[in-house]
């Protein structure tokens, strides 16, 4: 069953909590480190931590960051999670190898907030 969405939305209720990193890259190191995440991190994540909500880079503002969320069911759900995924014996490799390419992580623990207006917007677009 897929979660419910607005416009390729993710609605809020999907996952009531949600780990949003912000890592800034090495000036003119994004391809070596979407290389270099894409290889190694990827195959531990999705074994640990399971579907990703979404992958960006910015465009706009600050530059050279690369943004990905998590969604989890609850703060056990992620504490449960983020230690298989740091626990995993092939994580190492990717810390070593993405370690010199990130100058700076910010990690956010954000909880879903309640917008009954969004469903009542999905409703009407959705109405004949």
């Amino acid at each position: 069953m897929s979660a419910p969405s607005v416009s390729g939305l993710l609605l809020p209720a999907a996952k009531p909590l949600v780990d949003h990193r912000v890592y800034t890259i090495a000036l003119r190191k994004m391809p070596e480190f979407l290389d270099v995440f894409g290889r190694l991190a990827m195959p531990v994540l999705m074994d640990t931590l399971g579907h990703p909500l979404g992958f960006w880079t910015s465009f706009v503002g600050p530059q050279n960051q690369f943004v990905h969320a998590w969604g989890y069911d609850s703060l056990t759900d992620y504490e449960r999670r983020c230690h298989a995924r740091d626990t995993h014996p092939d994580f190492a490799a990717y810390l070593a190898a993405s370690g010199p390419l990130i100058t700076a992580q910010e990690t956010r623990l954000i909880r879903a907030a309640s917008m009954p207006s969004l469903a009542t917007l999905a409703h009407e677009r959705t109405a004949p």
